[in-house]
């Protein structure tokens, strides 16, 4: 089988995020051929020019399916797709379906409309995978509709008994809270992050945010930091959540997208409110279990819950399968199958 992936391709640092190539390499030990089609540009007309450069392309390469990234990624490979006979899945990432969270219950304006855009492509795809339930509900095409995680590399995102904090810079006698979001995203709450870790007054405690960091160097910050914190006002399936786990890094994370379900009851893991009081208190026992306990047993989690990379590949690959021989018709297993609790 051959496959598109249509994405954006507008990152500094990497021409496709590495996330989503993480899943294409994943299918590709499967035995599915993967080429890209990263989108240059930004807003409607971005999209709209790379739609038409993918039905150029189209005209001279062939492939089984398109799967798009991200609804306006959608909207440019239905447009290139367009008369053809290649179906396309939509993969929704997150912002597009629920918006852009800059508050608790608060959604910046701007960002309905790409709210209104995921709404509006489901009749010309064949599938929509959904990344957790809680951006499954603005599918109300059931009967398209897949709720499937990203996978974690459990190759690249492990627990490891090297020391990294020289490499990173790190002081070996200090607890390290690592926040890996951007500043600049209202949305990732970095303030609730800082004002917990001040309200500690613990001097031995450091707050680090190595943004943007290599993709290589995450395995090494999650291994040496004492606890990573998500404050987020809003998520689908954070990656950074599942890779903290795998590499059994205790976590303090406020209860949004499925980060309850993939924590779980798993020891050194805390879900904490939007309250200082009560994130700041979560981050105290998190500390204390990193300077007790050392690590936790996320890994096997991860593993429990088949949220590792090769798992989830075979689950969009029953996808992939479904839509190129008998369209419209839903796998045996349904749309929810890694949300069953281990």
């Amino acid at each position: 089988m051959k496959v598109l992936f249509v994405c954006s391709g507008n990152s500094t640092n990497f021409k496709v995020a590495p996330f989503i190539k993480a899943q294409g390499d994943s299918l590709e030990a499967l035995g599915v051929t993967v080429a890209y089609f990263p989108v240059h540009g930004k807003g409607i007309s971005g999209y709209l020019k790379a739609g038409l450069r993918l039905r150029h392309h189209l005209k001279h390469n062939a492939y089984d399916l398109i799967h798009a990234h991200f609804s306006l990624s959608g909207w440019a490979a239905v447009l290139g797709a367009a008369g053809g006979n290649t179906p396309v899945i939509l993969s929704l990432m997150g912002d597009d379906a629920q918006g852009d969270y800059i508050g608790v219950n608060k959604i910046r304006f701007s960002s309905r409309f790409f709210m209104l855009s995921s709404l509006l492509i489901q009749p010309f795809v064949k599938a929509v995978i959904s990344k957790a339930p809680n951006l499954e509900r603005f599918v109300y095409l059931k009967h398209k509709s897949y709720v499937i995680p990203n996978g974690v590399d459990l190759h690249t995102f492990k627990p490891s008994e090297e020391d990294h904090r020289q490499e990173l810079g790190l002081h070996p006698d200090k607890q390290y809270v690592l926040f890996l979001g951007s500043r600049e995203r209202i949305g990732k709450n970095y303030p609730l992050a800082a004002q917990a870790v001040a309200s500690l007054q613990a001097a031995d405690v450091e707050l680090i945010n190595p943004f943007p960091v290599a993709h290589q160097d995450i395995p090494k910050y999650l291994n040496a930091a004492s606890v990573l914190v998500v404050p987020s006002f809003m998520e689908g399936s954070p990656n950074v959540v599942k890779e903290a786990m795998a590499c059994n890094c205790p976590i303090v994370a406020t209860n949004v997208g499925d980060i309850s379900w993939v924590i779980g009851n798993t020891e050194g893991c805390y879900l904490a409110s939007h309250s200082p009081e009560d994130f700041s208190a979560k981050l105290q026992q998190a500390l204390a279990f990193a300077s007790q306990r050392g690590r936790t047993d996320g890994e096997r989690r991860i593993r429990q819950l088949g949220l590792d990379a090769e798992s989830v590949a075979q689950q969009v690959l029953q996808v992939y399968q479904q839509c190129t021989s008998s369209p419209w018709h839903r796998p045996q297993y349904g749309h929810t199958p890694q949300l069953q609790e281990a």
